[in-house]
């Protein structure tokens, strides 16, 4: 029951014909944790259940209201309009009959509206995908952080946040102002919006998720119908209307926002579908926008991508055939042109030369920086141009398109099709037409799938790999749908015992489908009803007791019981992540003297790193847990994990992964304040080493003490550093040599090493990235390359348009290949600077949010101020003007360099790997 006769926010929920859904979207209303609300159902006159089913939910809840409407609509706005008048309560919000309003919606929002007087609150929408249960977010940028904003004139990006349903409306303020959703046409969403913001005084944005837009496998809803020359009509009108609304009030300075608006998101979603349609609806599409593209200023045209640059310019200009291949760029910046013209050293979009001023402004891709680019960055475009069946072989005929030249005869290609958990890969030859062209053909033999017994459906995208020089590539392969014969599923029913079906999806990428699905026998044999899917449930949890922690523990301590073997050693660098760290150069140390020590790598992911006569054993199989048990010798960079407990007769040798600037061990408060239990695993895997390596007297001082270590310390340095120390010697500078070669960094530039450590808060954002290289590019492109080497919990990608300026050098296993290549580093708090620091190259350090990282949970053991080797930098100028005068930076900081590698390179000599093999291997007692 209500605690008032006024309820606090009224929920008008529209439905025509949705008599399934609809006790859902009203569910999600009355089990808010705001409890006197009321719900109004608006029904558009619906011919199905609907009535029937919103009745027995009035009756079942006195705050819900049924009101029916004489006659349908055929629209949002005359149910919503309806419900604005039935509105009791003071605060109004939408919801849709197949959407969902989350739990906490209506309280926090009300709070945050009454807390603050604003028109209207909106917030962030979650769009959930029910294909696959994959959700994703509307707009997040707009939606980072709680604010109020005095009228759209201050943020004007929020045109982009164009719905009616994500907000919190106060009654009086739409009634005041007579706003009502326009009847008769369609995306009434739009123009409501826009009016509610040119006329608030103030609104707030909360950073949180309101709504729930539930976006069903097959919709047949307005947006989804775009397809439609009608539907092209209806998002012109209402821009049309919004128009008038802005001129008619005067606001000609938001007509420009809105109209970058418009290209930015309606027009752009046309766009991205052009590839998809026919020569006539194209035609047809220009023939309805192009007028009103032509009123739209040039300054609002400046504001766009290249991509869409391009593709506007071409369909004003009538180059119909032309957009359609331009627009498949969009979500897939590195796509290349099928060709470029060249005049005067100006690279033009297209095999036509530009043909008066408008054309070379439009069509110019200079800021792309195509010559300068590097086969990992470069711009190169795949289409599938041809699919047949001979036999049991799937041919795929595929045209690449290089338009300046990163291809070469020494470049392997392979594609890869996804089948079922194992993809599979197929080698092919690039076979070029002279034309900077490539046509080539692939067969996959799909005898070699594992398809079991179960069939497989593939809806990934197939890729193409691109290899040179230890620089691998991969670019999605498009399937091309200006051929007749994927305007149909091509199917192939002798398969084995399954049958085939190939076909090019119609929208996205235009991927290559491939499916196998049971026939025959075997698909009689499917189980079938409640019974066999409990049972299949049964089967599937014992499975994962079997083959989870569980069953590895328990495998692992029968086989622990057993003897060791003498001389097995397991190495484990980086968990398992490549052929690095401390443990590579231990080994090689082992490899050199010959000793009679068997040596098993552990890995995670790519064994590419690895030398091909390196033994290898999954991180986390059974073989795993069976070497560890069995060894003699462990050797790891970062904890082994806590499943294993050390067999007696075992010797650990922990090697760490780098000195501790952050607070480590039971120095960070979520350690200290953690349960008895958690401290204790903690301890008990500490507990597992023997000897740990120390590369300073500093080391000592703050780690030992935070990991309460007890094991024997080998005062050595790091074996990594060792190539370090000793840069200058031959074998080093062939080394850098082969990873700048490996990088395609031009003869003659310097090489700057960005290498930040990840924030606690925010793994795997980016966030981590603070330089902003677009604007550093023009200060330092001409002499230097950036490579950026994001930590292993972070993520990076190189900008297509900053390929001529930055290098990703995540490829890289061993992160000494880019310290040895470079010749200057840029940090921020890494325990890279420790290392970088035994080159006694420049030391620079970007830390713009360096009073957030040292106050946040974790906690430092040092001033950054007080330690730094070389320069603290917050600009991109400061950064710039450092990289420029780096002799000025050395001689600035060279006693704070010396006293900095005093305190944390006091152990390094350059011969820490022959120190630690003495000491655990030669030194200590073996089985």
């Amino acid at each position: 029951m209500p605690t008032t006769d006024v309820p606090d926010v009224s929920v008008v929920v529209i439905v025509y014909n949705d008599e399934e859904r609809l006790p859902r979207a009203v569910r999600s209303v009355l089990d808010q944790t705001l409890n006197n609300l009321e719900v109004i159902i608006a029904d558009d006159c619906s011919t199905d259940g609907t009535e029937r089913v919103a009745r027995e939910l009035e009756a079942a809840d006195p705050r819900v209201r049924y009101a029916r409407l004489e006659q349908n609509s055929g629209g949002c706005s005359a149910p919503r309009n309806h419900g604005i008048a039935l509105a009791r309560a003071p605060y109004v919000m939408f919801l849709d009959s197949d959407d969902e309003l989350p739990r906490h919606a209506c309280k926090s929002m009300l709070l945050v509206a009454e807390e603050t007087g604003v028109d209207f609150v909106t917030g962030e929408v979650t769009r959930f995908y029910e294909a696959n249960d994959s959700t994703g977010l509307w707009y997040p940028h707009l939606f980072t952080e709680q604010r109020v904003v005095d009228g759209i004139t201050e943020a004007p990006e929020y045109f982009f946040d164009h719905l009616s349903t994500n907000k919190l409306y106060r009654t009086a303020f739409i009634r005041d102002h007579g706003l009502a959703f326009p009847e008769g046409i369609h995306y009434e969403d739009q123009l409501f919006s826009a009016q509610a913001y040119t006329l608030a005084e103030t609104f707030a944005v909360v950073p949180w998720s309101v709504y729930t837009w539930r976006l069903a496998p097959e919709s047949v809803s307005i947006s989804s119908s775009r397809h439609k020359i009608q539907n092209v009509r209806d998002r012109i009108g209402v821009a049309r209307l919004i128009d008038a609304w802005l001129e008619e009030r005067g606001d000609f300075e938001l007509r420009a926002e809105k109209d970058y608006k418009f290209l930015r998101h309606d027009f752009r979603l046309y766009l991205g579908d052009l590839p998809f349609r026919d020569g006539d609806w194209i035609a047809e599409f220009a023939a309805e926008v192009t007028p009103y593209l032509d009123e739209i200023s040039d300054e609002t045209y400046e504001r766009l991508s290249r991509e869409e640059r391009v593709c506007l310019h071409l369909l004003r200009t009538g180059r119909l055939e032309d957009v359609a291949v331009a627009a498949r760029q969009f979500g897939r910046p590195q796509l290349a042109p099928r060709a470029v013209t060249e005049v005067d050293g100006v690279s033009y979009w297209g095999d036509v030369a530009p043909a008066d001023a408008a054309s070379r402004a439009e069509l110019d891709l200079g800021e792309w920086h195509l010559h300068e680019q590097s086969l990992a960055t470069g711009r190169l475009r795949h289409e599938l141009t041809s699919v047949s069946m001979l036999g049991p072989v799937l041919r795929l005929e595929i045209r690449t398109y290089d338009p300046v030249g990163l291809i070469t005869e020494d470049t392997e290609a392979s594609v890869k099709l996804a089948a079922h958990k194992t993809p599979l890969t197929v080698p092919f030859r690039l076979v070029a037409d002279g034309s900077g062209q490539y046509v080539s053909k692939a067969e996959v033999d799909l005898r070699k799938v594992p398809v079991g017994k179960v069939g497989v459906a593939t809806c990934r995208h197939p890729v193409i790999a691109l290899e040179r020089d230890g620089v691998r590539r991969t670019d999605i392969l498009l399937a091309r749908h200006d051929q007749p014969d994927f305007r149909a599923t091509l199917r192939y029913n002798k398969f084995g015992i399954h049958h085939l079906r190939v076909q090019a999806e119609q929208k996205g990428a235009g991927r290559l489908e491939v499916t196998w699905q049971r026939s025959g026998v075997l698909k009689s044999l499917e189980p079938l009803g409640p019974y066999a899917r409990k049972t299949k449930a049964k089967v599937g949890k014992v499975k994962k007791i079997l083959v989870g922690n569980e069953g590895k523990a328990t495998a692992y301590d029968a086989v622990a019981r057993l003897p060791r073997k003498r001389g097995l050693a397991v190495f484990e660098a980086v968990e398992g992540r490549g052929y690095a760290d401390n443990p590579r150069y231990v080994y090689e140390e082992l490899k050199r003297r010959n000793l009679p020590i068997d040596v098993v790598w552990a890995y995670s992911g790519s064994r590419d790193s690895f030398p091909d006569d390196v033994k290898l054993v999954k991180r986390g199989s059974f073989a795993y847990g069976r070497a560890l048990a069995r060894a003699a010798y462990w050797v790891d960079s970062h904890n082994l994990p806590y499943l294993y407990a050390k067999p007696k007769g075992t010797r650990y040798l922990q090697t760490w992964h780098g000195q501790t600037f952050k607070a480590m061990g039971f120095d960070v408060p979520s350690l200290r304040g953690a349960s008895e239990i958690e401290k204790g695993r903690f301890r008990a895997a500490v507990g597992r080493w023997d000897a740990l390596v120390c590369p300073s007297a500093e080391f000592e001082r703050t780690f030992v003490p935070a990991f309460e270590v007890g094991a024997d310390l080998i005062r050595s340095g790091y074996p990594r550093n060792d190539v370090l120390v000793r840069w200058a010697e031959p074998e080093q500078r062939a080394r850098a040599a082969a990873t700048r070669e490996a990088l395609d960094i031009p003869a003659g530039r310097k090489v700057l090493l960005y290498a930040p450590t990840f924030r606690d808060a925010a793994r795997r954002t980016g966030q981590s990235i603070r330089v902003d290289f677009e604007a550093l590019a023009p200060y330092l492109a001409d002499e230097w390359t950036i490579v950026v080497r994001a930590h292993p919990y972070d993520r990076f990608k190189v900008d297509p348009e900053l390929g001529h300026f930055l290098r990703d050098g995540s490829g890289f296993a061993d992160v000494n290949d880019l310290m040895l290549a470079s010749d200057a580093v840029l940090t921020d708090y890494s325990s890279l600077m420790f290392d970088y620091a035994n080159t006694g190259r420049p030391i620079l350090l970007y830390t713009d949010d360096y009073e957030d990282y040292k106050g946040g949970d974790r906690g430092t053991y040092y001033d950054l101020e007080d330690i730094a080797p070389g320069p603290m930098l917050t600009t991109t100028e400061d950064l710039a003007a450092a990289v420029r005068d780096l002799e000025g930076v050395r001689e600035r900081h060279a006693q704070r360099y010396t006293r900095f590698q005093e305190m944390f390179c006091s152990y390094e000599t350059g011969h820490a790997s022959k120190l630690v093999v003495d000491a655990f291997f030669e030194g200590g007692t073996h089985d």
